[in-house]
């Protein structure tokens, strides 16, 4: 700063002026000044500015697997909003081999230089009724739990289900299965708990669910099982990757798709990489839940905030998995 002073002829507190954009500095000066820090390749010190500031302009998050779709729509609304309102985002990628400890995962971000922290809980963690935020670090989880200290976002997973489920009984399907996610998955357990919940209010059949790990091949070995069961008109799958497996071992045993077993996903992700997706899914608005998180993180700070608990509703879509039984 010395020296852009010394170049542009001016104070350093006019320089500081200048890098900072704040006003009393005359658009003559002002140009003196941006000119020198172009030839000197001036930029300021970013710890000195926080250490006055009392800020970083950045965010923490913290998350498990990436590389999943949902995950990398999440960081992308993230990284949107974030960018957006000028702030920057350290991410860590815990080790899935682990349970998952929200203090030790809040306890690493806190040595970081964050202002605020996100933590994605796709698995439940295993401290989460007893976790408390660390002091002056306003926390959000994406959990589909509620939290009393931390605001929790998270794309409405028991809705999903609701949505699903309403699509298929008003198409006069009675008889519907279930092939959910790893026992483990946070969005899986909402997800079946919200099928189950719609057979048992009207007094319907409830088969215990298939499981898989998300991938094809797991669906593939579902729907080969549920090809035997020939009381089933409809399968609720839940992902489109396993829903396309499913898919595949039921056209391999001779059954067609839709008009002997409806077929319906979750998470409308082969839309990329699959020409003509037939599919009826269910959407979510990853993106809202990425920047509903970073609104909230940066608003939890604020005096007299209070928790809230957001789920974003998602939305079907409708393509020609689907056969009307009425």
């Amino acid at each position: 700063m010395a020296e852009v002073a010394r170049a542009a002829g001016v104070s350093q507190q006019t320089v500081s002026r200048v890098v900072n954009g704040q006003p009393n500095v005359s658009d003559r000066t002002r140009e003196r000044v941006l000119a020198a820090v172009r030839e000197l390749g001036f930029r300021p010190n970013f710890a000195g500015k926080s250490l006055r500031s009392g800020r970083y302009n950045s965010l923490g998050l913290c998350l498990y697997n990436v590389d999943q779709f949902g995950n990398l729509a999440t960081i992308k609304g993230i990284l949107n909003a974030a960018s957006d309102m000028g702030y920057a985002v350290t991410t860590m990628e815990m080790d899935d081999r682990t349970p998952l400890s929200l203090e030790e995962a809040s306890r690493r971000m806190m040595g970081l230089p964050i202002d605020a922290l996100i933590i994605s809980m796709s698995i439940k963690a295993s401290d989460f009724e007893a976790f408390e935020p660390q002091p002056g670090l306003s926390t959000v989880l994406l959990s589909m739990y509620d939290h009393p200290l931390c605001t929790t976002v998270d794309s409405d997973q028991y809705a999903c289900s609701e949505i699903v489920m309403e699509h298929l009984l008003e198409r006069g399907h009675r008889e519907i299965r279930f092939v959910g996610g790893p026992s483990y998955s946070v969005d899986s357990v909402f997800r079946e708990k919200g099928w189950r919940d719609a057979l048992e209010r009207r007094g319907l059949r409830v088969v215990e669910p298939e499981r898989g790990d998300w991938t094809a091949s797991a669906g593939y070995e579902a729907g080969a099982r549920l090809a035997n069961d020939r009381d089933a008109t409809a399968i609720y799958v839940a992902n489109d990757q396993m829903a396309v497996g499913v898919i595949s071992a039921l056209q391999d045993a001779g059954l067609r798709v839709p008009e002997d077993v409806s077929v319906v996903g979750v998470d409308d992700s082969l839309s990329r990489t699959l020409p003509h997706v037939w599919l009826t899914t269910v959407q979510f608005d990853l993106l809202a839940r990425g920047r509903t998180a970073v609104e909230h993180a940066l608003l939890g700070s604020a005096p007299g905030y209070r928790p809230v608990a957001i789920r974003i509703r998602p939305k079907l879509v409708e393509r020609s998995s689907v056969v009307d039984l009425r």
